[in-house]
This record gives C-alpha cells, structure tokens and sequence, in this order.
C-alpha cells in the first residue's frame, strides 16, 4: 500500500468508528454503534516524560498528570474499562482515589464513556469544553454526526466548562485547551509542560481532526458551520508547538512503533514532527477530497 494511502487509512481508522467495525458492544441499554477490539486490550501503563503517564488500553489513550496534589486525567475510553484504568494508575504507584481532574477531548464514547464511573469513584471535578457539554450532558444524543443511535454512555453534568485558552490549574500544573474543532464542536487538544531530571518536555495531546463517513462538510443539521471549523482546526494546528505530541487513539500517534511494553523511560521516542505534520496532511486530504461531496 502507498505510503501516502496507508497514513490516510491508519488517520481514519484511528479516528475511530469508520466501517468495517469488528464488534459491536452493549453497555447497559445502550448499544455502542461501532467497537474495536483494540479499544478494549490491555496495554502496560508506562511513564511517557516527567509527571506524564499512558494509562489507557492498546488503542484508547488516556494519560494520567500526576501531582503532589492530586491527579488529572484525559480521557477514559469505554466504559467497560474503567477497572483497567485503575489497575494501570495503581500499577504506578499512584492512588486512583487521587485523581482531582477529570478532562476529554472530545465528547464520543470511545473517549468519555467511562467519565461518569470515574467521576463517582473518585469525587473528581470533570471540565470540557463548552460546546462539547450538551453532547456529555445527553450521553452523546445530540451528537450531530453519531446521535441517531441514541446515548451511547451514561450523562455527566460537567462541573466547568472551558474555553479556547483557558488554562487548568492543579498545584503548580498548568495545562492549556486548545479549541480544535470540527469531530465535535468542542473538540480541543491540550499543552503543558513536564519535567524530569534532565529537561522539560513541552508535550501536545492533540485531537486529530479525523472525518466521519457521516459527516457533510457542507453543513448538518446540528452542527452547520461543520467544514468551516474543519478549516481553520487543519489550519491551525499546523502551527502548534511542542517537543512531544500525542493523541486520542494510540495508533493516531503511532504509539506501538514508539514504545515496546518492556522498553525503558525514553521521552525522546515521542519527538515526532515530521509524523504529526504528515498526519495533518493526510487528514487535510481527506477533507479536500470529502469536500468535493455533495
């Protein structure tokens, strides 16, 4: 497969719920529209650089900020893998119980569906961004692309919202939402900085601007300046700055050529620019071709 196509397939795949889908899943009444086993298999938590940690399952990513004054964590996956998020932040060393934040980004349940399990077990304060709170509020109905199958996870009120900008704050932590709109309205990636021994590490958790096959860039019906966020999301983010970038999905970063679960602490095999730009590029080719689509 050409190089070229193959970056487009992995971005879109990663983007999560493109068809052929290998399961399909339920959680309590709410049948899940697309699973893939990947989001679900364990993954050995590792420490990526400084207070940063991967917490989440082999394809789901989610990482945990620790502080000496509690813990903020991005992203949760499925429902279903709640229990495993603890065993990996306890794994660590580190007390689930101990987590203050709780941050998305974006609100689709192969991200939030374990939100509100976590929220309960720990007490944590769960913020997003606002165009982002209906969808969490409503279990992802309103989604504008993937509401017509209903809820698809349990509804938490969150208890901040955010805007483009803003900063989160835990003890001396400080981590800045980006605004990326277009897979959702409140799509938003996150910057901050981490430190070891040896250097700091500014790292980006970006929210790759993936197209669904159901998305029409020429507007729907909930979400009708669609292509236009798309734009300027693809625009600017190839401006954004950072040592280290992450994403979502393992595989949207490459998570798994990086890192080998027996590998030592090497922040540097997460220094890729040339693979977030031509990630970007693949996902800005998807959009050009999708916007010639009626």
């Amino acid at each position: 497969m050409p190089t070229l196509q193959k970056t487009i397939v992995t971005t879109l795949i990663a983007g999560a719920l493109l068809a052929p889908f290998a399961t399909q899943a339920q959680s309590k009444t709410r049948k899940l529209p697309f699973v893939q086993q990947e989001w679900s298999k364990d993954y050995r938590p590792f420490r990526i650089a400084g207070n940063l940690y991967y917490v989440g399952t082999y394809d789901l990513a989610c990482y945990l900020i620790a502080t000496p004054k509690g813990h903020i964590l991005i992203n949760t996956g499925l429902e279903e893998s709640v229990p495993l998020i603890r065993k990996h932040v306890q794994a660590l060393g580190f007390k689930f119980e101990d987590i203050k934040i709780l941050l998305a980004t974006h609100a689709h349940y192969d991200h939030v569906a374990g939100i509100a399990a976590i929220k309960k077990a720990t007490g944590a304060k769960f913020m997003i961004q606002e165009k982002d709170a209906k969808a969490m509020t409503d279990g992802g109905a309103s989604d504008y692309a993937l509401g017509s199958h209903g809820a698809t996870f349990e509804p938490v009120e969150p208890d901040q919202l955010l805007k483009n900008g803003e900063i989160i704050k835990l003890g001396t932590m400080q981590v800045k939402l980006l605004h990326h709109p277009g897979h959702t309205p409140g799509a938003s990636s996150f910057s901050f900085t981490v430190r070891d021994e040896k250097r700091a590490y500014k790292v980006l958790i970006a929210n790759m601007p993936s197209i669904l096959d159901e998305t029409r860039l020429s507007g729907m019906p909930g979400y009708p300046e669609v292509g236009k966020d798309y734009a300027k999301t693809l625009a600017t983010m190839k401006n954004e700055q950072f040592d280290i970038w992450l994403s979502s999905h393992a595989s949207q970063f490459s998570l798994h050529e990086k890192h080998k679960p027996t590998d030592p602490y090497r922040p540097e095999a997460f220094f890729d620019k040339a693979g977030y730009d031509k990630s970007l590029a693949g996902l800005k080719k998807r959009y050009d071709e999708k916007l010639k689509q009626k």
